[in-house]
């Protein structure tokens, strides 16, 4: 039983925020603000998931090792890859600190973490975001975050099986989220990021 459902709707979104990243990247300057495709392919990925998850809660058939397995079969052999490669090129191409930088960067990838190390990378000695050959792991991290946290608190609340009250408190959680977001965004941009 496959636990995917095909919306045509959504490679369309998905298209379209490829695009929008693609232009802001090559093109930033006519394109700012490019990088709200990235937000665009996390609200694709949580309304899937979420969708996955609930179906199964509902059909009480939901396993949290079923849902991390399938999780660990879909990122960890493109991830390891990606992973190998970028460490085995370093090491023929890097000085001793950069690679020391890439080895930390990959073990934070490796743990979802990359996010996390390279927010506090921010000093007179880091170096330009275009020597961080992992650097666009950090939304797989936070990707990966959201989906250790949001199916506890999915199946927190099926608990509660009061569906009206589940609802709301899953949109008082997105709106709060899209709140924080959209504030920081003025008030700390690369924070927001």
């Amino acid at each position: 039983m496959t636990n995917s459902v095909h919306i045509p709707f959504i490679d369309g979104l998905r298209a379209i925020a490829v695009v929008w990243v693609l232009a802001f990247h090559y093109f930033g300057t006519l394109f700012p603000g490019g990088f709200v495709g990235v937000d665009i392919f996390f609200v694709i990925s949580g309304y899937l998931i979420s969708g996955i998850i609930w179906r199964e809660l509902d059909e009480k058939r939901f396993s949290f090792g079923h849902f991390y397995s399938r999780r660990i079969r879909r990122i960890f052999p493109a991830l390891l890859t990606v992973l190998l490669f970028t460490l085995g090129v370093g090491l023929v191409l890097l000085h001793e600190q950069e690679l020391r930088q890439l080895a930390k960067h990959a073990f934070a990838a490796a743990l979802f973490l990359n996010n996390w190390a390279l927010s506090v990378e921010k000093g007179y000695f880091d170096v330009d975001s275009e020597d961080k050959p992992l650097l666009h792991l950090w939304s797989l991290s936070i990707e990966e975050q959201f989906y250790l946290l949001w199916p506890l608190l999915l199946w927190w609340l099926a608990r509660l099986e009061r569906p009206p009250k589940m609802q709301r408190i899953v949109l008082g959680l997105t709106l709060a989220s899209f709140a924080a977001c959209a504030l920081q965004t003025f008030t700390h941009p690369v924070g927001a990021y």
